[in-house]
């Protein structure tokens, strides 16, 4: 019988050792968790025999996931992801759904297609969120593959376009003769003809689609300053070769009327002004635009000054950066200044970690000792942070490792021993009976 004991001995002691060497190989794997070997004793008694008995060797009770905290490694990655405290990330094999599996291994990256990937291959998962970031779902069947889009897809039409400008005060009517008009007024505007306007200025505005325009704003002088008031100024303005009228649904376009006081601040506009609508060549919807020449423009002893320039429109931008914060809220930049919410990585978390099933790659799979997956979002209900650029080590110490490499040699060699010592026990027997 006590060949069979130290057999025991020396396979459990094999099953140290191979668990053992087994944390040692995987020391450099991102987010590999170290197991533990758990032995118990094998007593065969019955209901009447005695206590005072030897037991008949060791069994191995299970291999143990050890889910303790491991080191951080840092990169220059926005998707190298680690998880500070409880919580795994969530990821599936294949688009249309696959396997589902949980991992501590944050290293992704973007496929030709632009999904975000493990190293082997699976899509990782993110739940949807509102326009304020905010998750809107959260259980397995709301996950979504996380992709990053090229482009925002969104351009949007100039709605105000903000001008301020300074005018001198010492500007003359405009009236060179070959523009002379006595019937109607003392100048004739053309856009063409710089004697027939004081100043000008270009900014860039978009249309429906994004495309840029050239939005001009010509001044003339109307009016020279009185003892009551600091003169009138007209402003036309002309998208590409078209005048935009400042009365919409006017017949013919009517500019933009700018008055001053003594004192050169501006009395009239003092609100933005809504100009008729714009339909530029190529654009299939229209789009209307204020005009805000605000409490900046004034006349003043100064040259011709252009304080203020700025418009709210912009094209589709292309994508610039993607940054994942701490809630694990993914957010992509664009060129044109726009950012989108892409979803929050989806994390999981289970009532017995080490109830999950091993497969490999630092991966799990639920079972039924694991319980079902908790779905939540990083840094609440008891899930932990995302570090966005760092990567969870393997949480094994090596030292460690090396006196448990130790012990079981040891124990392998005593339990050789013991064997060693029954055989000869039982030769000196079968000697006596000879």
């Amino acid at each position: 019988m006590s060949f069979y004991t130290s057999l025991s001995g020396l396979k459990g002691a094999q099953s140290m050792l191979s668990t053992v060497s087994n944390n040692i190989a995987n020391v450099a794997t991102t987010g590999f968790k170290r197991s533990a070997t758990e032995f118990g004793d094998i007593i065969s008694a019955s209901p009447m025999q005695s206590s005072a008995i030897a037991g008949q060797g060791t069994r191995l009770r299970g291999i143990t996931q050890q889910f303790t905290q491991g080191g951080f490694e840092s990169s220059e990655r926005a998707l190298d992801l680690a998880i500070g405290g409880q919580g795994f990330f969530v990821t599936k094999s294949d688009l249309t759904g696959g396997n589902t599996a949980f991992t501590r291994a944050g290293a992704f990256s973007v496929d030709s297609d632009r999904y975000v990937k493990d190293s082997s291959g699976a899509y990782l998962q993110v739940l949807p969120v509102d326009s304020n970031g905010q998750t809107t779902a959260t259980s397995l069947d709301a996950m979504v593959n996380l992709q990053l889009p090229q482009t925002s897809g969104k351009p949007k039409a100039t709605g105000t376009m903000t001008l301020g400008v300074t005018l001198p005060a010492d500007a003359t009517l405009p009236a060179d003769s070959s523009v002379y008009n006595s019937t109607t007024k003392p100048y004739a505007f053309k856009p063409s003809d710089p004697n027939s306007y004081n100043q000008s200025t270009t900014t860039t505005i978009y249309d429906t689609l994004g495309n840029p325009l050239k939005a001009t704003t010509y001044f003339v002088r109307t009016a020279l300053p009185s003892s009551t008031d600091g003169g009138e100024w007209e402003a036309h303005l002309f998208v590409g070769d078209k005048e935009i009228s400042s009365v919409p649904g006017s017949a013919t376009p009517t500019p933009l009327k700018l008055k001053f006081d003594r004192d050169g601040e501006i009395t009239s506009p003092t609100t933005p002004t809504m100009f008729d609508a714009i339909q530029p060549s190529g654009t299939a919807t229209p789009f209307s635009m204020r005009v805000d020449f605000g409490l900046t423009t004034k006349q003043a002893s100064l040259p011709f000054t252009v304080t203020t320039a700025k418009q709210d429109g912009f094209a589709s931008g292309q994508l610039n950066n993607v940054t994942v914060g701490t809630d694990g809220l993914v957010t992509a930049s664009f060129s044109n200044g726009t950012s989108q919410a892409l979803g929050k990585v989806a994390m999981a978390n289970f009532a017995n970690p080490a109830g999950l099933s091993q497969i490999g790659d630092s991966k799990w799979t639920l079972t039924g000792q694991s319980g079902e997956a908790i779905i939540g979002s990083a840094n609440s209900n008891g899930f932990g942070k995302v570090q966005s650029g760092a990567l969870e080590r393997a949480n094994v110490d090596i030292t460690e490792e090396l006196v448990a490499l130790i012990s079981a040699q040891r124990n392998f060699s005593a339990n050789s021993k013991a064997i060693e010592t029954a055989n000869n026990m039982t030769q000196t027997i079968i000697q006596l009976r000879s």
